[in-house]
């Protein structure tokens, strides 16, 4: 029986936790008996969950790894749209359709909602599932803040709607996000403000293993001064992975903030960086 893929990111956590210690034992070997894993054991989870070998994998764990992104692969988000990379387009590497709540539905605190949520392993960890009838709400991760921080802030964003534990109805939608189901189609449903959809709208023409700045986001959606208010939106943007705030990054090169935790954006920004080398 394989291993669920939050399990292998469980692994993964830990070894790069050893490896930003700085601490002497970074061969396959050592890292392998710091798992209390034999090396051939861990060199198979390592390439399952990466796509690279563990050394390999290394590289796009250091501090260079944002500018080197930047450098290499920046994103236009102009060049973007004249390619066609919009909402109704195949989207980094899913198959997504999304629609918008309106300004005024948003306004009642999503009233009149009934939001269907489910714990599903994922491939960064445990990750807390929402939806409505029309899509996807909300992706949120247990790894640094845990259960039930991840399900307050959640929750606490649509304060007026009522919530229904059923994890089945939303499996198939979870299970085509997460690359476990083909043919699907993982529809969203963006509940927010217009000035963070427009934001979130800018994310989704991302593609997978590419980056941005929120300076680029702020100039494409015609506010090239309102960087602070971007960097606000994609901060507050609720379904994580899908719409990918992680391919945000400081002009500086710098990983910017990320609200389930630094560790997890790193870790996801190499994990797409490994699959892009190897696919």
């Amino acid at each position: 029986m394989s291993e669920p893929q939050g399990y292998h990111y469980q692994v993964m956590r830990r070894a790069i936790d050893l490896i930003d210690s700085g601490a002497a034992g970074q061969t396959l070997d050592e890292l392998a008996a710091a798992m209390h894993m034999s090396p051939a054991h861990f060199q198979r989870l390592f390439s399952a969950w990466a796509g690279v070998s563990p050394k390999r994998f290394r590289q796009y764990l250091t501090l260079g790894h944002a500018k080197a992104l930047l450098d290499e692969r920046f994103t236009m988000l102009e060049t973007a749209d004249a390619a066609g990379l919009s909402g109704g387009g195949r989207l980094h590497d899913l198959f997504l359709r999304w629609e918008a709540m309106s300004p005024g539905d948003y306004a009642r605190g999503g009233a009149g909602l009934c939001i269907r949520w489910g714990w599903f392993d994922s491939p960064f960890g445990e990750s807390l599932v929402m939806g409505t009838e029309r899509g996807i709400c909300g992706i949120g991760f247990a790894a640094e803040m845990g259960r039930e921080a991840t399900m307050e802030d959640l929750r606490g964003r649509w304060p007026e709607a009522s919530f229904v534990e059923d994890p089945e109805a939303l499996r198939p939608w979870v299970e085509t996000a997460y690359g476990l189901r083909e043919g699907g189609e993982a529809p969203l449903y963006l509940i927010g403000a217009p000035f963070q959809i427009k934001v979130w709208e800018a994310l989704l023409r991302v593609p997978s293993g590419q980056v941005t700045t929120y300076s680029e986001i702020a100039q494409s959606i015609g506010r090239p001064k309102a960087v602070r208010a971007v960097g606000t939106a994609v901060g507050r943007n609720p379904i994580s992975l899908l719409i990918p705030c992680h391919r945000a990054l400081r002009k500086s090169g710098g990983l910017g903030g990320y609200h389930w935790g630094l560790p997890v954006k790193r870790t996801i920004l190499a994990w797409e960086s490994a699959r892009a080398e190897a696919g």
